[in-house]
């Protein structure tokens, strides 16, 4: 029965879409977001051929309910849901203060860039999808995906030189 798989499935992702979802949406609802992905994904089971992941597929879905969001809300201030992973040490507080800054300039970076940059950093450098799923994501070649990449990063790291460029 579908309803059973979507389950196993929400067992198994949605802590990734949850994730997935809070780089594309200013909205302080990514739960009600995450259970609107899984009740789509419901509804919409038969639209699945299998020649993509599970995780794939419903990341394609989180990313059209993100971006309808965004249409709805007609914003993207995004800012304030980012979160920070701690790892297992306790950090010093100048440590922790660096890393914050660290990671809120690369975020700023980010979010300057165009959709299709973000889209692509996000999926492939911070979910650390392969080519294949992302391309499957974005309805794009694999090659695309590669020089979109690729192109990405280089915007992203002249964004970050500018940045630390202006703060010497």
């Amino acid at each position: 029965m579908n309803e059973e798989l979507i389950t196993d499935w929400f067992d198994a992702y949605a802590n990734d879409v949850y994730r997935f979802l809070i780089y594309y949406t200013s909205s302080a609802d990514v739960e009600d977001l995450v259970q609107e992905v899984f009740i789509k994904a419901i509804h919409h089971y038969d639209h699945f051929r299998g020649d993509s992941s599970p995780k794939t597929w419903l990341f394609s879905i989180a990313r059209n309910v993100a971006i309808d969001q965004a249409r709805k809300n007609n914003r993207k201030n995004w800012r304030s849901l980012i979160h920070l992973y701690e790892d297992n040490t306790d950090p010093s507080p100048e440590e922790t203060k660096i890393t914050k800054e660290t990671v809120q300039e690369l975020y700023e970076a980010i979010e300057k860039l165009k959709q299709s940059y973000r889209d692509v950093i996000i999926l492939r450098a911070i979910k650390e999808l392969s080519v294949k799923e992302t391309a499957k994501i974005l309805n794009w070649t694999d090659t695309k995906v590669r020089v979109t990449y690729h192109r990405a990063l280089n915007v992203l790291k002249e964004q970050l030189k500018e940045v630390h460029n202006e703060g010497e």
